[in-house]
């Protein structure tokens, strides 16, 4: 699932399960641990998927499983999105395609977001498939996404191309495909050159109400 790997001051964790990058118990870990790694290895980390999906949400199959695995799922999934919004590094993110559900909320948590501009899909489908957000779900969407479209992509379910997501609040740049690992990785890199105790008190500062909302919902 995960390689992770060094370029100069940015650590790239390139998650790959061959499939649709579901958000699962791996997907977790794997994240998680490149958080760590690049805490004490790396000054940025840049998060990349799979050539065509990034990640489409959370894994089904184990949602289906029943009541007690669909909640610690979920409470793991809003754990890691916490840590992704409040990492102290630059979180950049290479969007290669896809990224759907809890797939757009790690789009939300991070600082960067480099989409790939083509037929695919970014967007919190919920609605669409009868399921209710969690408060971290409000929260990074009220947070993240451009008070324009808020209704329409949360509580409508739209889905957008790169170039829509760009103006809905998604992601910030759309490139060709193939130019969006590139790019993301020569934003992480500008973005470690000013990363540091300044840049870790100025991010957590402004995000700091939207977390404690989350936090406060997991306990």
């Amino acid at each position: 699932m995960l390689d992770y790997q060094l370029q100069g001051d940015v650590a790239i964790a390139t998650l790959d399960d061959g499939k649709a990058n579901a958000v699962g118990h791996t997907f977790i870990d794997a994240v998680d641990e490149s958080l760590q790694r690049a805490n004490t290895e790396a000054k940025a980390i840049c998060l990349v998927g799979r050539q065509g999906v990034f990640s489409g949400g959370f894994d089904l199959k184990e949602l289906q499983k029943g009541e007690q695995e669909r909640e610690a799922l979920v409470r793991r999934g809003a754990e890691l999105l916490l840590r992704i919004f409040m990492h102290p590094q630059p979180v950049v993110v290479a969007c290669t395609g896809h990224a759907v559900a809890a797939g757009a909320f790690v789009l939300l948590s991070a600082d960067t977001r480099i989409g790939a501009l083509g037929d695919y899909k970014i967007g919190l489908n919920e609605t669409a498939i009868g399921l209710t957000l969690p408060v971290f779900g409000f929260e990074l969407s009220k947070a993240r996404l451009s008070p324009r479209y808020h209704s329409a992509a949360v509580t409508q379910a739209q889905l957008y191309d790169a170039s829509q997501a760009m103006e809905v609040g998604f992601i910030d740049s759309a490139v060709a495909l193939e130019e969006v690992v590139s790019s993301a990785l020569e934003h992480a890199a500008s973005l470690s050159e000013i990363a540091g105790d300044a840049y870790a008190y100025n991010k957590t500062g402004i995000r700091q109400s939207t977390a404690d909302a989350i936090a406060a919902s997991l306990n």
